[in-house]
């Protein structure tokens, strides 16, 4: 019989969202999920509580219940709707090949995850399996999609998985690779928002093809 607690329960919403997001082409619906799954690892660190140093508590939950639940989504929201781009209507890979995919290696995560029960100590495994299906997860559907929001969104999808599996090391809570991270993804977003403008001005679509027909 298998016994989950809540932490379990909120890492396996973690990874089943990813499914989700291989299934539809609204970028909206990423939006919102990217809003779920920042919830959802604000409350995993909200569980912590009492557990790990207090600085390293409140800014591993004001950069997830902030910066990943509030204003990246916003921010991304806003990106989509200035360039017009809602959906992703012409993926290389049809929905069901996706799907069947992305389920895979969402069970390829559990799978890592009973190894790394077995043969790795000091790691939260079912963090380390997830985050993993969610890195491999994320870069699937960026080659599987022609937008290029779609792949900026995807990109923050990705370091969500990185963020988890920071957190799959049992006595660590890692502040500096969080800090690392945070403005990584501050960087990107803003400089992949600005990039997403000035397509947008040469072509009406923002498909990841037209970047071909760049010149220098």
């Amino acid at each position: 019989m298998i016994n989950l607690n809540l932490y379990d329960v909120l890492i396996l919403l973690i990874g089943v969202s990813m499914i989700y997001v291989s299934l539809s082409t609204r970028q909206e619906a990423y939006i919102k999920t990217l809003f779920i799954q920042g919830l959802l690892l604000s409350i995993l660190i909200a569980l912590d509580f009492g557990k790990i140093e207090m600085k390293t508590y409140i800014f591993l939950l004001i950069e997830t219940l902030l910066f990943k639940t509030i204003i990246i989504p916003i921010f991304l929201s806003r990106l989509i709707h200035s360039t017009n781009s809602r959906r992703d209507v012409r993926p290389y890979i049809p929905a069901f090949f996706s799907i069947l995919i992305t389920s895979l290696i969402v069970g390829f995560g559990f799978f890592i995850s009973y190894f790394a029960k077995e043969h790795i100590a000091n790691v939260k495994t079912l963090y380390f399996g997830i985050s993993i299906s969610v890195i491999i997860n994320s870069l699937f559907i960026i080659i599987s999609r022609r937008k290029i929001m779609t792949h900026i969104i995807l990109y923050i999808f990705l370091e969500n998985g990185t963020f988890l599996l920071s957190l799959s090391v049992a006595k660590e809570m890692p502040l500096i690779v969080s800090l690392g991270i945070l403005l990584d993804v501050f960087v990107c977003v803003f400089i992949f928002g600005i990039f997403a403008g000035h397509i947008k001005e040469l072509f009406d679509e923002l498909d990841i093809d037209n970047i071909k027909n760049l010149k220098d």
